[in-house]
């Protein structure tokens, strides 16, 4: 073969590379894209755990109220006492400071706490939407006080 026929082939080797390269750096992206997600998502449940086990502390820390049933306070309640407004019994400030704090760290967080004779159910509740998930989310923890 004479040179005028290949003129042009190592251009397109070229070309053929750079396109399978692009290819392989998209598919890298879109890997560490969804690692990203999933590690933001492991956070927020992580988050959703650590903060049942703190309202199960704090019941465990005043067992008299948690055993009477001043801690049950259903899911999306209005709570009984404004710490910033008023003074309020301990297990109230218990509850109205965990509730503040599920909202802080959690997306839409909210949360309640149900007794069933001796065992909690501390639940805690929020929506994953906003860092990639699906909807709304719920954690439950069974304890016995």
């Amino acid at each position: 073969m004479s040179a005028s026929y290949q003129r042009g082939a190592s251009l397109i080797e070229v070309l053929v590379a750079v396109l399978l390269f692009s290819i392989g750096v998209l598919g890298l992206a879109a890997m560490q894209l969804t690692a990203l997600k999933a590690n933001q998502l492991a956070s927020v449940r992580s988050h959703a755990t650590f903060l049942a086990y703190e309202m199960a502390d704090r019941m465990r820390a005043a067992r008299g109220d948690a055993q009477a049933g001043f801690y049950n306070l259903a899911v999306g309640a209005a709570l009984a006492c404004d710490p910033a407004r008023e003074t309020c019994l301990p297990f109230q400030r218990d509850l109205a400071e965990w509730r503040a704090n599920l909202a802080r760290q959690l997306p839409e967080g909210n949360g309640g706490v149900v007794q069933n004779g001796g065992r909690f159910t501390v639940i805690v509740q929020w929506n994953e939407e906003r860092v990639g998930g699906s909807a709304a989310q719920q954690f439950s923890f069974v304890t016995q006080i």
